[in-house]
């Protein structure tokens, strides 16, 4: 189904007069400010955690340990980690009562329980990407807040479903790309819009292809784990315990690495990539009318093409004969650890996680930029967006946008041959085999 284009222009013209911090304030909650006789007995966001597995964890300790949360309850299909969970919450919460316990928290097994809480105004969601528009757009709904780990979508029309909805219902999303605000990439992308390296046209990305698809043998189903749930969008598929153990392969996250639950590395970790480079190209927004996959038409990288002539490649090491090598750049230095080379024709800026960030001439950075946990200020943007109703650096139109790009990348390597993309009206023109990659079949009732 298209779009109009009247309808697609009005959401990229919204979005770059809203973008970050100077958005216009969505409707102020009084559950919040305590407006309208609202009675408010701390100043806390009531949050609810939707997943809590390898990265869910993470997340639901980082805002356990935050003074400006109160964790109401959270839910995850396996007994074990919504025990485990309800474990360190007690923990953390007890230190802070003279009685050394704390009791006020329930589990849920169906996120829908959790989302039917009026006490809850805000919700995480850390599961796999099969379930994220299923949930979201059911949280929107409701009402809440939400917090959303990349990619927001399996396929690109549920991305689009997913941000239309959080517009409709005028909630506060933020997207798990970090990098939006860590202060290495912050800097980066100022040094770049102030025009310090001249005009950028080029931005390498630290490159991710295509994942090998696991397809696993049936296994008896343990106890504690409800399965039918745990696929929930996707269609029927046997038990296996390493679909959803992370770190089983090492180092894999299993259900993206299923082309069931998932689109693999593409979606899983260049989707940071992918979106640093459109913060810093100024094309949030925007997206590419060409994509060509490497061995086609002479490319030897992943590439995106714009229509002003920008491009984004992806390419862990520049390789000469095969990229253009800015001067200064040493080839035999790798472009790793979600980093991104912007080259304009007056130099070039390298940015990594961990604070690494380079530039040349050298005399361009005047002063290393602070480093700090990249989530847990990204968790901040979020709280600070819940409570002024601003929409957050990484919005769900941000959430999208990148989401979409590394599924394009995704569909390329899929068809093996160079794409047209109409990024208006979302379609590949006259090629209805990569238009049908851009939807997957839904089991209901989780269809969006």
């Amino acid at each position: 189904m298209t779009r109009s284009r009247h309808a697609h222009l009005t959401r990229r013209a919204m979005l770059k007069r809203t973008a970050g911090s100077l958005a216009a304030p969505l409707a102020l909650r009084s559950t919040v400010l305590g407006l309208d006789g609202a009675t408010v007995p701390s100043n806390r966001i009531t949050v609810g955690a939707i997943g809590v597995g390898m990265m869910g964890r993470g997340h639901f300790r980082i805002l356990a340990e935050n003074p400006d949360v109160q964790l109401l309850a959270l839910c995850d299909v396996d007994s074990w980690r919504r025990d485990h969970s309800t474990q360190v919450l007690q923990q953390v919460y007890g230190a802070r009562q003279p009685s050394g316990e704390f009791h006020g928290f329930k589990a849920y097994n169906d996120f829908r329980e959790l989302l039917d809480r009026d006490d809850i105004e805000a919700v995480t969601i850390v599961t796999g990407e099969r379930w994220h528009p299923a949930i979201a757009v059911r949280a929107a709904a409701a009402g809440k807040d939400i917090y959303c780990e990349k990619p927001i979508s399996l396929t690109i029309r549920q991305a689009r479903t997913m941000a239309e909805t959080v517009r409709r219902h005028n909630v506060v999303f933020q997207t798990g790309l970090q990098q939006r605000n860590s202060p290495e990439y912050l800097k980066a992308f100022e040094m770049v819009h102030a025009g310090r390296i001249g005009e950028v046209k080029l931005a390498y990305v630290s490159a991710s292809g295509v994942s090998n698809f696991l397809n696993l043998p049936a296994e008896p189903l343990p106890k504690g784990i409800d399965w039918d749930m745990w696929l929930g969008p996707c269609p029927w598929h046997p038990y296996n315990y390493r679909y959803h153990h992370a770190g089983e392969p090492k180092n894999v996250v299993p259900w993206t690495c299923n082309r069931a639950f998932g689109a693999g590395g593409m979606t899983a970790g260049l989707v940071h990539n992918l979106d640093s480079a459109h913060a810093g190209l100024r094309k949030d927004g925007d997206g590419p009318i060409e994509i060509i996959p490497p061995g086609v038409n002479g490319v030897p990288s992943l590439t995106f093409n714009y229509a002003d002539g920008t491009q984004i490649i992806c390419a862990t090491r520049l390789e000469p004969g095969k990229h253009a090598i800015p001067e200064g750049w040493d080839p035999k230095t790798p472009i790793v650890n979600f980093g991104v080379l912007f080259v304009g024709d007056k130099g070039w800026v390298h940015v990594e996680r961990f604070g690494l960030l380079r530039c040349y001439p050298e005399y361009l950075l005047e002063s290393e930029p602070p480093k700090a946990h990249s989530v847990e200020a990204n968790h901040r943007d979020w709280l600070d967006c819940v409570r002024t109703r601003r929409r957050p650096r990484a919005d769900v139109e941000i959430g999208a946008c990148s989401t979409i790009l590394s599924h394009l990348g995704c569909i390329a390597y899929w068809t093996g041959r160079a794409l047209k993309w109409d990024p208006v009206q979302e379609i590949f023109p006259d090629d209805h085999e990569a238009t049908a990659l851009c939807a997957r079949a839904t089991r209901e009732p989780w269809s969006v």
